[in-house]
């Protein structure tokens, strides 16, 4: 029997040496992957989730912030001690700032190894919809960043001549990019798996919608091409409306619900959400909004939520004042005891603290305070990555930046927030080209003279209703507005109203004029506060190290305008 073995042994040892050559001569593992991979629908599936956390990163993972909070401290609804500044040494880094086409590969190598599955015509539509989907946020992020970009409609090889071809426009891009939308709304599926975890149709139309609302009111402030400006506004309403009109999702669900559930499947509103469970995927947020030091809320965005009759703070009867976090919240927009704790956090006075004094409530599960679930980054709380709200402000907005909104596109967008269960605020109404509530006029005196009475009231709605949301730095950068984020803008660098009689324990906590009672001023020396002086920060500087090597390939990749 051992004889036997051994005479196996050597068989086995010769085979293996006899075929040494061909192991030594594999081929690589992407043509591996091309042969045996690209061979069903479900490898297709299995392919395209690879795209999820990039594009829908919710809250985060671990510690890792996501969407939600991003730039937080580079916009106003934030009044950090020590704020980001807008540009920082040097001006463009040798490395690492974004200008990174890896995603607009592997959208390309999708949409090309998809017409070689062995599937019908439908299924090869419909993930070539889902290619093109993810090709065209792939390059919304480059173009929101950049600018002008290179255009990549094929998978690049290392000796391809258009490897180190120039910038195309970036109306050339978006154009591309529409195309790609239009595709995939055509296309892709309405249906296609489980609910809220996967792309269908509507959320196709939900990202078109907020994708053009950015780039052609980018286009009309910051004076690029009108006639596109008008042709995206277009698309984007377009979008929003088709999303409405599906009726698949509705308003009907308590407004922090929406954001601190464990489980979002079934809310009518979620139209995407990234899923997290115990073991699995986790996040931080919850953590940071339950127990631990915040960068408070500014005065200004505080500020900027109605009172309870549909009326601005300086117009409003019913305002109280802002001395005491009772009188700030007395008679306000709901959504605002919703997002913000009823308290103020001031360190020495409580265990938790934030630098304004007012703090973050909205995204707080009150079942996981004292839980593992509820600490650190062990947080199982979903995230809503697209819902219905966004859309129906994306539609307003398109609408009200068109010309000519009508009471009908307040009603079936704005008017459907408000009519929220537990909201319940009055509708806004449009006469003539005035807001008005309950049939009289007004105009909020706090207003900015460059924005008309109404766009004004439509933008403090999507403020407010999107609050910590990640979009309001998005926002301020496509209406050219970053000035408003700056010490020139004084309620900015302004928390709440406290006197040192009433919290006498309070540490290290700056008043106003260095008073005895005043409001709290986060940032307090000058050399930390921030300015706004130059509008290239509007956009990105390229790296230094991908400019070198276009010229180490006899071409030029330029600078964006003012960096070096």
């Amino acid at each position: 029997m051992r004889y036997k073995k051994i005479i196996v042994l050597l068989i086995s040892i010769t085979t293996l040496w006899s075929c040494k050559k061909d192991f030594l001569q594999k081929l690589p593992l992407d043509q591996l992957l091309d042969e045996n991979y690209w061979s069903n629908e479900n490898n297709v599936r299995t392919f395209a989730w690879g795209f999820y956390p990039n594009f829908f990163s919710g809250y985060g993972s671990s510690y890792t912030w996501g969407k939600f909070f991003s730039g937080q401290s580079l916009n106003d609804d934030f009044a950090p001690s020590i704020p980001t500044p807008f540009v920082k040494v040097p001006p463009a880094a040798a490395a690492g700032t974004g200008w990174d086409f890896s995603w607009v590969r592997k959208a390309n190598i999708m949409l090309n190894r998809v017409q070689r599955v062995p599937m019908d015509k439908e299924p090869k539509e419909h993930w070539s919809g889902i290619a093109r989907f993810f090709r065209g946020m792939a390059y919304f992020d480059l173009v929101k960043s950049f600018g002008d970009v290179p255009w990549y409609d094929k998978e690049m090889t290392e000796t391809d001549p258009d490897l180190y071809k120039p910038r195309d426009s970036r109306v050339l891009v978006m154009d591309k990019v529409l195309e790609d939308f239009k595709y995939a709304a055509q296309y892709v599926r309405e249906s296609d798996g489980k609910a809220g975890l996967v792309v269908n149709r509507n959320v196709v139309l939900g990202f078109m919608s907020r994708i053009f609302l950015f780039e052609g009111t980018w286009l009309k402030y910051h004076g690029i091409n009108a006639a596109k400006s008008t042709e995206y506004l277009q698309q984007a309403k377009w979008a929003a409306e088709q999303v409405i009109n599906s009726n698949k999702y509705s308003i009907n669900d308590n407004y922090r619900t929406v954001f601190n559930s464990v489980d979002l499947a079934g809310k009518t509103e979620v139209m995407l959400y990234r899923e997290y469970t115990t073991g699995n995927i986790t996040h931080s947020l919850h953590s940071y909004v339950n127990k631990e030091g915040q960068s408070g809320t500014s005065k200004n965005a505080i500020e900027s939520f109605l009172c309870n009759d549909g009326l601005p703070i300086a117009v409003s009867t019913k305002y109280k004042g802002d001395k005491g976090i009772a009188n700030v919240m007395a008679d306000r927009d709901p959504r605002m005891i919703e997002t913000f704790v009823q308290e103020y956090r001031i360190n020495g006075v409580t265990a938790v603290l934030s630098t304004s004094g007012y703090a973050v409530r909205k995204f707080l599960n009150d079942a996981l305070v004292n839980a593992t679930e509820g600490s650190s980054n062990l947080n199982i709380t979903d995230a809503p990555v697209l819902r219905l709200g966004e859309v129906l402000l994306n539609y307003a907005e398109a609408a009200a930046e068109l010309g000519g909104i009508t009471q009908a596109d307040l009603d079936k967008s704005i008017n459907k927030l408000r009519a929220r269960p537990g909201i319940a605020m009055p509708a806004l109404q449009v006469m003539g080209d005035q807001p008005a509530v309950n049939g009289v006029t007004y105009d909020d005196p706090k207003r900015d003279a460059t924005v008309s009475s109404l766009l004004w009231e439509i933008r403090r709605e999507r403020r407010t209703e999107l609050m910590f949301e990640g979009f309001r730095l998005d926002d301020l950068r496509r209406w050219k507005k970053l000035d408003y984020t700056t010490s020139l803008n004084t309620d900015v660098n302004r928390g709440a109203w406290v006197s040192r009689a009433q919290y006498p324990n309070m540490i290290g906590i700056h008043l106003e004029n260095d008073a005895a009672e005043g409001y709290i001023i986060p940032a307090w020396t000058a050399d930390v506060q921030r300015v706004f002086s130059d509008p290239k920060v509007y956009l990105n500087p390229l790296a230094i190290d991908q400019m070198k090597l276009y010229a180490d390939h006899g071409s030029e990749l330029a600078q964006n305008p003012g960096w070096k």
